[in-house]
């Protein structure tokens, strides 16, 4: 199958996912229903931020935990339109065949990179896994690794970075064992046992976090406590709360929030390092003409804003608010967060109406 075939079969299927520690991408198995992706992608939540191409953000939950492979399963949005791919023999494979990984993390475009089977024999803690070079970044874990078919073969795990990338892929066969032995639980949450592999599942009253095979300690989905911001990020969400956004659906990664306001959408990041907080709004993208006009617009419009700055970076336009953690109070972030949100909504139009610039965000997942 040709390449420019599978990325219209897969982008129907791959999915956004983010936590308040980690981001990364999900695909929709019809013969599991939910959602596979790397079990380190959402450790530690007992539910995760998902977005894709025909449904709209969304909070779900997880019901699957496996360390051991890491592997996990979320729920799949309800009614969801999203459609059946099918999956390869990667017992077939051979060195030197040409594979396809796939992945959308938030905030980073779908991409698809190709490369070739370099290893069929890597072991990693008695787990086989596919050693390949098809470019993958984090935020690519979780997603398909997929044959010249467009079957999917194997679940992106991990990459080593020493001068070359090298890509790391869980057979598809481990994927498929896994979904057969949890659909044994009836729809109930599990979490495999690390060291004798075995699934213990929710069951009503029970609070036993012991394996009881082999007694290995165990949290269960449900006993995973969940996320407290604290300090300046505690702060922030208690604004987004204020502004009237669901905390839980902004939350895009560490440190790092996402707010929808008519066309506009601000990204708020925290570098704890520097104690910069961040709002960034993409407005739009620089049109053909008008160039000069445009610049001559942005500078006087920079001239009388307050605490915001305009500026460009490569073809993009963006609105800016910058402010040191030692100066953030309720009041104070309030108000600047709510102008930074009306004057984002505003300025994109000027810049698209006016000077015939670009929307930046038609067409993408937010």
């Amino acid at each position: 199958m040709d390449t420019k075939l599978i990325i219209p079969l897969y982008e129907n299927v791959i999915i956004q996912i983010a936590t308040p520690y980690s981001t990364g991408t999900g695909f929709y198995l019809k013969s599991a229903d939910p959602i596979v992706t790397n079990e380190h992608v959402i450790r530690g939540n007992k539910n995760c931020v998902i977005a894709g191409k025909n449904f709209a953000k969304q909070l779900v939950d997880v019901v699957y935990v496996d360390t051991k492979y890491d592997l996990a399963f979320i729920k799949s949005p309800v009614g969801h339109q999203m459609p059946d791919i099918s999956t390869g023999e990667a017992a077939l494979l051979d060195e030197g065949e040409r594979v396809i990984a796939i992945g959308h993390p938030f905030d980073l475009k779908y991409t698809v990179t190709q490369g070739i089977i370099s290893s069929m024999l890597h072991k990693e803690e008695d787990v086989d896994y596919i050693q390949h070079d098809a470019a993958l970044n984090p935020g690519n874990s979780g997603g398909p690794l997929v044959d010249i078919n467009g079957n999917v073969i194997g679940i992106n795990t991990f990459i080593i970075q020493n001068g070359n990338s090298i890509g790391f892929s869980l057979p598809v066969y481990y994927l498929i064992k896994c979904i057969e032995e949890f659909k044994k639980g009836s729809g109930a949450a599990g979490v495999r046992c690390p060291s004798c592999k075995h699934i213990s599942f929710e069951k009503e009253g029970s609070e036993s976090k012991y394996c009881p095979i082999c007694g290995t300690h165990l949290v269960m989905i449900s006993q995973i406590e969940d996320y407290e911001p604290y300090g300046v990020c505690s702060t922030v969400e208690e604004i987004i709360g204020k502004l009237g956004y669901p905390v839980a659906l902004t939350r895009k990664g560490p440190n790092t929030w996402s707010l929808n306001n008519g066309s506009a959408i601000v990204n708020i990041s925290y570098y704890e390092k520097t104690g910069l907080l961040v709002g960034d709004v993409y407005l739009c993208t620089l049109p053909e003409n008008k160039i000069s006009e445009l610049y001559y617009y942005l500078l006087r419009e920079n001239y009388a804003l307050e605490g915001m700055t305009l500026s460009i970076r490569e073809q993009d336009i963006i609105l800016s608010l910058l402010i040191y953690d030692q100066y953030i109070n309720t009041e104070t972030m309030y108000k600047l967060f709510k102008n930074l949100l009306s004057t984002a909504d505003k300025y994109d139009n000027i810049l698209v109406d006016t000077f015939g610039a670009h929307w930046k965000n038609t067409g993408q997942q937010n």
